[in-house]
């Protein structure tokens, strides 16, 4: 199961929100996520960040993708992710 970790949108058409989640590649966007580790708020000035740093230390040690957006939200929280 190829695991990766990238954003579910949350919110409304002009107030979006995001919960950073890992998911099996194959699944939605939206679809149910294996574990929630985190959430983006990018309306905010500045933009809102929280991320479980055990749990996505743990799931790129395991082999998890992370995607584009969320590489570089882990970075600025002070995740290596390769």
């Amino acid at each position: 199961m190829p695991a990766v970790i990238r954003l579910k949108r949350f919110g409304t058409l002009k107030k979006p929100f995001h919960r950073i989640v890992v998911t099996d590649k194959r699944k939605p966007r939206d679809g149910r996520p294996l574990e929630t580790i985190g959430y983006y708020d990018p309306k905010t000035e500045p933009a809102n960040v929280k991320v479980n740093k055990d749990r996505a230390e743990y799931w790129l040690g395991v082999g998890a993708v992370p995607s584009a957006i969320v590489k570089t939200l882990l970075k600025k929280q002070g995740i290596k992710t390769a």
